[in-house]
């Protein structure tokens, strides 16, 4: 009874985990550059039954989606969209540098270029930093050139270059921040290959319609978890039943 129970608690457990990555993949289905996170029910029951010897880092998640998003044209100068398996290098809250798909750029007000959640974006020497500038533009390998204040528009230049890096090869995992991190530490290799569309954005891979049906097949899936365990309850109320001594 007590294996029926514990058997029971732990599909609770796995399909509320389920229901919760669920529900934040609708809610970031417009996140520019976002990318879908799954559940490994496999690796939750292993992890309920202890024998799971890897715990999964509290700032990690369990497993995305790394497909590409659609791209759409905005015609905005600093909006970039990877049009190879590259990433966007950034540098992470920590300081670390991290990685991401999100192209809407904009220069803040201290001149560092930022991606549109707030992280600076990573170039040949660091955060990318843009001078004052009548007019700005991002070639196809990431290369940025202004025009200065008072320049010539035919002359523009080069003051840095986007890096872009490959995961290819490397361990990497997405982390609760949206971005994605070298496990262990460490940073990618920068892709010499890696390509970028000026004036477009990469949008989220989430499939609305597919992660609608998901959030209600994994409901049903969790009534049934709670059948079983009221099924549980009832048998031992039955089983205790036969044991009581007659009056």
């Amino acid at each position: 009874m007590d294996r029926l129970v514990y058997t029971a608690m732990s599909g609770l457990r796995s399909q509320m985990a389920a229901q919760s990555t669920i529900a934040n993949n609708i809610a970031n289905a417009s996140t520019i550059g976002f990318r879908a996170e799954r559940v490994n029910f496999d690796r939750l029951v292993l992890q309920g039954q202890g024998l799971e010897t890897r715990q999964l880092a509290a700032e990690e998640v369990e497993d995305f989606d790394r497909r590409a998003g659609a791209i759409v044209q905005t015609a905005r100068p600093l909006d970039v969209a990877v049009t190879s398996d590259s990433w966007i290098a950034v540098q992470a809250a920590d300081g670390s540098e991290a990685y991401t798909r999100r192209g809407d750029l904009s220069v803040a007000a201290s001149g560092v270029l930022e991606t549109g959640d707030g992280f600076p974006v990573m170039g040949s020497g660091g955060p990318i930093t843009v001078p004052p500038h009548q007019s700005i533009s991002i070639a196809g390998d990431g290369t940025i050139s202004i025009v200065p204040l008072g320049g010539d528009p035919t002359q523009p230049q080069a003051i840095d270059k986007i890096k872009l890096a490959s995961p290819t090869g490397s361990q990497t995992a997405k982390g609760l921040d949206n971005l994605l991190h070298v496990k262990g530490g460490g940073a990618l290799p920068e892709d010499l290959d890696g390509k970028l569309a000026s004036g477009s954005l990469e949008q989220s891979n989430v499939n609305l319609t597919q992660a609608l049906v998901d959030m209600i097949e994994n409901q049903r899936s969790y009534e049934v978890q709670a059948g079983l365990l009221k099924e549980a309850k009832t048998m031992d109320e039955s089983a205790a039943s036969l044991m009581r001594m007659p009056a």
